[in-house]
C-alpha cells in the first residue's frame, strides 16, 4: 500500500538533500537555512503538541507572513494538527461566521488578532488553547516563545506522526484532513475548503511541472499561501515588505530592491501588484534582469499589463497566469504570449478570456447550467464543443468538501463512478466557459453573475470585452438589475480618460452592433469597483449591483440615454 506522506515531509526531504541552500529571506535581511527551518519546526511541532495542538486539532493561524508563519505552518502540519486559514481583511460578520463553523480547538495569532477575538466573540464556545505571536495583553495561554522553549525540552519523538501521515487505502485523493483554508468570499461568505495531505502533495507536483520550477531557484511570492509551496519545491523565499492583504498599494521600489538584491528568477503576484509593478517599472525605465518567470493569478491578466510587464523582463522571461480554485488549483495555465496571440483577440471579439490549456493530470469537461446540486455524473450532461456551459475539473487537487456546509458541497461536488469500480469527485467550479477546438478552455463568467434577460442570457466576461476594447474605459462590468429569470443588464464603466456623455453615447452606438450586447441600454459611470480582498483584482459584482440597484431606485432613469441622444 502506497503511503501518504504529509506535506511537511517535503520540507524534510529538502533539508536532507541541500541543507545549507537557503530557505527563507526576511525582509530584515535575516535568513534560514533549509536545515534551519527544518530544526525550527521540528521543535515547533513538539512544543505545540505538548500543550495539546496535536493531530486532528483544528487551529486558527493569523500570524503576519515571516518566520512564524513559515514555522507555525509547518509545524501544525507536522503535528498533523489541521490549520484554519482564514483572510483577516473580510468583513468582520462573515469572519465570525467562518469561524463558528470551523469550530476551532486552538487559537494562534498576533495580539491583534487576540484581541479581536476577545471582543468579537471568535471562537469563544470551542477554543481552549491559546497561543500568541508577541506579548499576551489580558488573555491566558501562552506565548510562541514559550512554546518554542517546550519543544526543546521535549524529545524528537513527542511529536506524533512526524515522519509521515498513515497511509489509506482507496483512491490517493482520499486521506486525512490537513487543513481548512477558507475561499476569498468573492461571491460570498467565504467557504472552508478541506484539504488533505494528498491535495496539498499534488499541487506542489503540478505547480513544478506547470512552470518546469527546479530546486534552488530564488521566489519572491507576494501572496503567503503561494510561499508555503516554495519548500516543497526547493526553492528560496524571499518576503516582501508590504502588506499582503493590499496588494495593489505594495511599493514598487520595495519589490524591485528584493528582486534585485537576491537575484530573484520568479515572481508571484496579483494582477493588480503586476500592474503597479510594471506601471513604475515603465515610468523609471527599469529591468528586472534576474526575473525568468513571472505567475499571476487571482484574475485574468489583461493584455496590456502583459505587454507592459514584458518591457520590464529579459527577453526569454514567461508570464504565466494559471487558472484554478481554492478548492482546485491548478486546472489549467496559459503563458502570456499566447495571451496577446489569441487571447486578446479572441476577448476584444466577445469570445471570453483564454486561461489556456488543461494541465495533463485534469480532466476538464463542460456541463449544462444547473443552479441545483447534481449527485451522479452522466455524460448526458456534456455539451458539445464551443457551448458555454458550467466548467467541472476531476483531478489529484480537486478537494473533497467543504467544512460544514453540505449544502454548498452538495453543490459544488458530482460522484463519478469509474470504469473499474470506484469513483471520483468531479468538481463544478461555479464558472462558465466553453473549450475550443485546439483545447484551450475559455473563461466566460462566473455562474452567478450570468445576467437573464427576456432575449437570453448574458455571460459577464463575453459582454465586458467588447466595450473594454472602447480606449476611454478602463474597465467595465456587467450586472444585472432586479431578480428572477428576467433582468435588466446594466454596464458599470470606468473610464481612463474622456468626457461621459460622449463615452455613453458611442458605447451605446457599440452596443448596437453586436447581437449579444443589444439589450444593453443603461450605461453607468463607477469611479472605482469594489475588489475582492486577496488579490484587488475580482471585481465585487454582488456590491456592484447593490449600488447599481440603489441608484436606480433613486432615479430611475439613471445611465439611460436621453431620448434626444
Amino acid at each position: 500500500m502506497t503511503t501518504t506522506l504529509n506535506i511537511a515531509d517535503a520540507l524534510r526531504e529538502r533539508a536532507r538533500e541541500a541543507p545549507s541552500r537557503t530557505a527563507l529571506v526576511l525582509p530584515d535581511g535575516h535568513t534560514l537555512s533549509y536545515a534551519e527551518l527544518d530544526r525550527a519546526v521540528d521543535g515547533l511541532a513538539a512544543g505545540l503538541a505538548a500543550i495539546g495542538i496535536g493531530p486532528g486539532v483544528r487551529t486558527v493561524l493569523m500570524v503576519r507572513p515571516g518566520e512564524a508563519l513559515f514555522t507555525l505552518m509547518f509545524a501544525l502540519l507536522r503535528a498533523r494538527a489541521v490549520p484554519v486559514l482564514v483572510d483577516p481583511g473580510i468583513d468582520r460578520r462573515a469572519l465570525r461566521q467562518c469561524l463558528a463553523e470551523a469550530r476551532p480547538q486552538a487559537f494562534i495569532g498576533v495580539p491583534l488578532a487576540h484581541a479581536a477575538r476577545v471582543l468579537l466573540g471568535w471562537g469563544r464556545d470551542s477554543v481552549r488553547t491559546l497561543v500568541t505571536v508577541g506579548p499576551r495583553w489580558f488573555w491566558r495561554g501562552h506565548t510562541l516563545a514559550q512554546v518554542r522553549a517546550l519543544g526543546r525540552e521535549s524529545s524528537r519523538d513527542a511529536v506524533v506522526g512526524a515522519r509521515s501521515c498513515r497511509g489509506f487505502a482507496g483512491d490517493e485523493g482520499d486521506g486525512e484532513l490537513a487543513a481548512i483554508l477558507y475561499t476569498s468570499g468573492s461571491t460570498g461568505v467565504p467557504k472552508g475548503v478541506e484539504y488533505t495531505h494528498a491535495n496539498f502533495l499534488a499541487q506542489v507536483d503540478l505547480i513544478r511541472a506547470a512552470f518546469a520550477i527546479a530546486p534552488g531557484e530564488i521566489d519572491l511570492p507576494t501572496f503567503p499561501p503561494f510561499a508555503l509551496f516554495d519548500p516543497g519545491l526547493g526553492m528560496t523565499s524571499v518576503i516582501p515588505d508590504m502588506d499582503p492583504t493590499r496588494p495593489a498599494q505594495a511599493d514598487p521600489c520595495k519589490l524591485i530592491a528584493a528582486i534585485d538584491t537576491h537575484a530573484c528568477s520568479t515572481m508571484f503576484g496579483s494582477p493588480a501588484l503586476l500592474d503597479t509593478l510594471a506601471r513604475h517599472a515603465e515610468a523609471t525605465g527599469t529591468r528586472l534582469r534576474s526575473l525568468r518567470r513571472v505567475i499571476s493569478a487571482g484574475a485574468p491578466v489583461r493584455p496590456d499589463i502583459v505587454e507592459r510587464a514584458y518591457r520590464m523582463l529579459p527577453d526569454d522571461a514567461t508570464i504565466w497566469t494559471p487558472y484554478g480554485a481554492t478548492e482546485c488549483l491548478p486546472v489549467a495555465v496559459i503563458e502570456g504570449r499566447e495571451i496577446l496571440a489569441v487571447g486578446r483577440p479572441g476577448t476584444d471579439s466577445g469570445r471570453g478570456i483564454c486561461v489556456g490549456r488543461p494541465l495533463a493530470a485534469n480532466t476538464v469537461r463542460v456541463i449544462a447550467i444547473d443552479d441545483g446540486p447534481i449527485p451522479r455524473w452522466s455524460d448526458a450532461l456534456l455539451l458539445p464543443q464551443g457551448e458555454v456551459g458550467e466548467i467541472t475539473v476531476a483531478g489529484p487537487t480537486v478537494t473533497r468538501a467543504y467544512f460544514g456546509r453540505a449544502v454548498a458541497t452538495e453543490l459544488a461536488k458530482i460522484a463519478e463512478p469509474l470504469p473499474g469500480g470506484g469513483e471520483r469527485l468531479v468538481h463544478r467550479m461555479g464558472d462558465l466557459g466553453w473549450l475550443d477546438p485546439e483545447g484551450r478552455l475559455w473563461f466566460a463568467g462566473r455562474k452567478s453573475h450570468r445576467v437573464r434577460t427576456g432575449n437570453g442570457t448574458m455571460f459577464t466576461e463575453m459582454i465586458e470585452g467588447l466595450f473594454n476594447t472602447h480606449p476611454a474605459v478602463r474597465r467595465s462590468a456587467l450586472v444585472g438589475l432586479g431578480a428572477g429569470a428576467v433582468q435588466e443588464p446594466v454596464l458599470c464603466v470606468e473610464l481612463v480618460r474622456g468626457d461621459w456623455g460622449t463615452v455613453q453615447v458611442e458605447l451605446a452606438t457599440l452596443a448596437a452592433r453586436h447581437e449579444q450586447t443589444r439589450g444593453i441600454e443603461r450605461f453607468l459611470r463607477q469611479r472605482s469597483f469594489p475588489v475582492d480582498i486577496r488579490h484587488n483584482a475580482k471585481i465585487g459584482r454582488e456590491a456592484l449591483a447593490r449600488t447599481v440597484a440603489d441608484l436606480v431606485r433613486r432615479a430611475p432613469d439613471a445611465g439611460k440615454l436621453r431620448s434626444e441622444a
